[in-house]
């Protein structure tokens, strides 16, 4: 074998390695672009059943209209935000704070809690809660998958040549405890007799 043969098959094998690089950064890219479309179905989901839910809450605890206000407060401004992901990860925590205090308020309430369409609302809010956690763990799986191989050698400096940026994981915000912490129920006497 000849240099020029040798030198021609490693410009070959480099190309191919730059070819197959840049295949698995756009699979990857995808990957991470389906799976925030995922949680974006599942939120919007959440977000017309939302209303519903607090229609059925209404009739029962008339009297509890800030935690009624709060929820579909936090709605809007959860489907307001088109920010980047910190921010939309922000404001759905947020709402799913402001939803564990209605499903806890239903507790100061036996009839609400006996009501068939709050039971299948519930139901379907937990439902979506559980979709939208599932979507955010294969989000940040996906993330992870990319921000390795753009950091890893010599991935990264093909990812870098052609643009590919890193991605931020969906996750609590450390400023936002009241998302960490479980809902406080208490129980009204009253509104038991």
């Amino acid at each position: 074998m000849t240099i020029t043969t040798i030198f021609t098959i490693l410009i070959i094998l480099a190309g191919l390695y730059v070819l197959l690089t840049y295949n698995r950064l756009i699979t990857l890219r995808n990957r991470v672009k389906e799976a925030w479309s995922d949680i974006e179905v599942q939120v919007k989901r959440r977000y017309d059943l939302i209303p519903n839910f607090v229609e059925t809450v209404k009739g029962y605890a008339s009297h509890e209209k800030n935690t009624l206000s709060d929820v579909i407060k936090a709605r809007n401004i959860a489907m307001q935000n088109m920010g980047n992901i910190s921010d939309k990860a922000q404001a759905e925590n947020a709402l799913s704070g402001t939803l564990k205090s209605l499903f806890a308020l239903s507790e100061n309430y036996p009839n609400l809690k006996a009501n068939q369409n709050f039971l299948e609302l519930q139901r379907e809010l937990a439902d979506t809660e559980n979709k939208i956690q599932s979507s955010r763990r294969f989000y940040n799986s996906n993330v992870l998958a990319i921000n390795t191989k753009l950091e890893l050698f010599p991935s990264n400096i093909i990812g870098s040549a052609f643009g590919f940026r890193k991605h931020d994981l969906f996750k609590l915000d450390d400023t936002e405890q009241g998302a960490k912490k479980p809902v406080k129920v208490s129980f009204c006497l009253f509104c038991l007799l």
